[in-house]
């Protein structure tokens, strides 16, 4: 089964990254955040252009692929599969999330690892992107992580594209760097743990945010109190200060200092409810119990 069989304590770093799907080829909504073992506050990673781009995010794991690092992206790792039986009915007979990256970026030409013109050319049949697509409803799929055991819905469904909260753009894009990463940095829990190296595990911001007390539809953090108070509540010290407090850099950070404090929870690495094929097929959310 590929998960590991302990909790993995060899980490030395912790990075989250709030990911983007926009079109175009430097995105403000991208945001990197590290941080060392101990209690030290995460700090947010400068980008080398000023803004980060997908491909230099790629290209700043690549470099590091040696170190002993826990990384986390924050969009989902694959499209649902388990419901109907493959990931988008009709068009592909994709039997794991590695094939499916692989479909995605050979029909995807968008600037600097983008999807969008995946998900546009497939409206109406596999993505909601407005109401001349139908009723929303016939779009609701999800992934076996992505519902609770009273099966009620925590994130955005990967083919609803439209509002605030979708997270189809950002994850189809993902899938792209995914593809591009596989085999060279191991990837949870489609590879298990390995005894050295860096690992990519896919997060959910809200989690951190419930974790560090924050009320559901209250999760976002705009101050520099609010953002301490969280981070005190996941025994990290205070942030150094910001520049500009968006929810780009305040989710990333507190992220970073939520792995740190989870890495070794041995049950987040073996949820009781992801069998072998669905961490091929779908992957998890790590945290997701």
């Amino acid at each position: 089964m590929p998960r590991s069989a302990s909790a993995p304590e060899r980490f030395a770093r912790f990075v989250a990254i709030d990911w983007s799907g926009a079109k175009g080829a430097r995105h403000r909504g991208i945001a990197m955040a590290a941080c060392a073992t101990g209690d030290a506050a995460p700090a947010l990673v400068p980008p080398p252009g000023g803004i980060w781009s997908r491909t230099e995010v790629l290209q700043w794991l690549l470099d590091r692929a040696d170190e002993p690092m826990l990384v986390g992206f924050d969009f989902s790792f694959s499209a649902p599969f388990v419901a109907r039986g493959a990931h988008l009915p009709g068009e592909t007979d994709t039997r794991d999330a590695r094939a499916l990256w692989r479909y995605v970026d050979s029909h995807s030409d968008d600037a600097d690892l983008g999807a969008a013109s995946f998900l546009k050319a497939r409206r109406g049949r596999h993505f909601y992107l407005g109401a001349a697509d139908g009723a929303k409803r016939d779009f609701l799929h999800w992934r076996v992580c992505e519902t609770g055991e009273d099966q009620t819905t925590k994130p955005s469904t990967v083919y609803d594209a439209i509002g605030a909260a979708q997270v189809a753009k950002a994850s189809f894009a993902g899938m792209r760097l995914l593809h591009r990463l596989d085999r060279r940095i191991a990837i949870w829990p489609f590879d298990p743990v390995p005894d050295r190296g860096a690992v990519v595990v896919e997060i959910y911001t809200a989690i951190a945010a419930r974790a560090a007390g924050m009320r559901k539809g209250l999760s976002k953090l705009r101050t520099p109190e609010a953002l301490d108070g969280a981070l005190a509540a996941l025994g990290s010290r205070a942030h150094h200060p910001l520049a500009r407090y968006d929810d780009h850099a305040t989710d990333a950070i507190l992220a970073a200092a939520w792995l740190r404090a989870n890495a070794g929870c041995g049950d987040l690495w073996r949820p009781v409810r992801m069998s072998t094929p669905i961490a091929r097929s779908e992957g998890w959310t790590f945290g997701v119990r």
